[in-house]
């Protein structure tokens, strides 16, 4: 389906205009500084997310605006004393809230953007926290930067990481820890960026936090896993053992059984785990990405950024990856195995059929030569019978009158009689014979 372009005649792809909004669905704030900033990540459920949409609609009514009709990935609203933008990803919401009238004499983290919102609202909003920190931007053109000893002191004595991105415009200290009110907390001084470059940085910054955690949430998963797969190991070695060591007929059924039970187990958990461990992977990507885009120089004495995610995060998501291996490398071994298996039992099943089929044979035989005598022993008795029949013919002839000698012609006609008998008999069994076979052909 196409339509119409009034300008000039031309037909245009009906999903053409999507496709250009696609790459403006999430533009960069534009964050001036000083700033104090919230970011919230809510993992929502499929059957949530509509009622997650009507919270977020119940927030304009409360500041006396017009709620949008339909859902979207983001929304950008402005509430005169602060700014929210919702955006939609495909496991989880987020909201970043910008207060940039905040009163910055209160200290770094002692009023933060979550004050902005309604606590009622806060309280009830659907769905479960997976991050949840605040950043406070100070401008360092106007403001002189703090010694490390209060700066550490905001962050409650913890160990910093700190770095220069940008190149150096901006400073950056952090923990990656939760604080006293469960929230992290970031430290951003700019140095020489527009309000568009800092809020393509704070929003990189967000972003690694974030997809740090939904990449670390496979890892609880992997190291309870990585224990049973060890045992699921040790079970089907001594399987395979017992296929190549046996000396003594195997319970064929039993093996079976156990492979079907381990290969049941692992499909399950590779069911419960390959779409948490691919989102390990690709959240990895992005947080290596959003790394790179941050062009750190370090801080001395500290760790920077990448250095801290590098050593930290890159290691558990390997250990994810290897699980995920693992179980991959785990099937493939019991889809052997139970071939072999298979193997053996069809090989057990052929001896069997082998053997029974000699065992008919040999009644087959049997029973041809008992045949053949019961054929010899027919022949006789019906010879015998017609020889007394033909006999009280002969008698009844003779008594009538009829010279002959009777002795002779019975004596002859014995041979006769045994002659007709038996071909009779070999002719009826040639016709069943050919019956027979013309029903195997058919």
């Amino acid at each position: 389906m196409t339509q119409a372009n009034n300008s000039y005649g031309l037909d245009i792809h009906p999903l053409r205009d999507v496709l250009y909004a696609e790459l403006h669905s999430r533009p960069f704030q534009v964050i001036p500084s000083p700033a104090r900033i919230s970011y919230l990540a809510i993992m929502v459920a499929s059957d949530q997310k509509q009622a997650e949409f009507e919270h977020f609609c119940s927030l304009y009514d409360h500041f006396n605006g017009v709620p949008p009709e339909n859902d979207s990935v983001c929304f950008e609203v402005d509430f005169g004393h602060f700014k929210i933008r919702r955006d939609k990803h495909l496991e989880f919401i987020s909201y970043m809230i910008i207060d940039t009238q905040a009163d910055i004499s209160k200290g770094f983290f002692e009023q933060n953007a979550l004050a902005c919102l309604p606590f009622e609202w806060l309280s009830s909003l659907p769905g479960i926290t997976i991050a949840a920190f605040h950043v406070t931007v100070e401008d360092a053109r106007t403001i002189p930067e703090p010694d490390l000893a209060l700066v550490k002191s905001h962050f409650e004595g913890m160990r910093l990481i700190g770095s220069r991105p940008q190149n150096g415009d901006a400073q950056v200290w952090t923990t990656f820890q939760l604080h006293s009110d469960g929230c992290g907390r970031f430290l951003i001084y700019n140095k020489g960026m527009s309000d568009s470059q800092l809020g393509r940085m704070v929003q990189r910054v967000v972003e690694i936090e974030t997809y740090r955690l939904m990449a670390l949430l496979a890892l609880p998963m992997a190291r309870k896993y990585n224990a049973e797969l060890v045992s699921m190991d040790e079970e089907l070695a001594q399987t395979t053992a017992s296929l190549s060591d046996a000396t003594e007929p195997l319970d064929e059924q039993a093996l079976l059984s156990e492979l079907i039970d381990m290969a049941a187990w692992v499909e399950a958990t590779r069911a419960k785990t390959s779409f948490r461990f691919s989102a390990t992977r690709a959240y990895h990507e992005l947080v290596l990405k959003r790394l790179n885009e941050l062009k750190e120089d370090e801080v001395s004495g500290h760790l920077t950024i990448t250095e801290f995610m590098t050593r930290r995060l890159t290691p558990a998501v390997r250990t994810c990856n290897s699980t995920g291996n693992h179980l991959e490398s785990l099937s493939t071994r019991i889809d052997r195995v139970s071939d072999m298996m298979r193997t053996q039992v069809e090989m057990s099943i052929q001896s069997q059929n082998q053997q029974l089929l000699t065992s008919m044979d040999r009644r087959s035989k049997i029973q041809l030569a008992m045949q053949h005598t019961v054929e010899g022993l027919s022949v006789a008795a019906i010879s015998y019978y017609s020889v007394g029949l033909l006999k009280f013919l002969i008698e009844a002839v003779y008594d009538k009158g009829v010279s002959f000698d009777k002795s002779l012609v019975i004596g002859l006609s014995v041979p006769l009689v045994v002659g007709a008998v038996w071909l009779a008999t070999r002719k009826i069994h040639k016709r069943f014979l050919l019956l027979a076979k013309a029903k195997e052909e058919k």
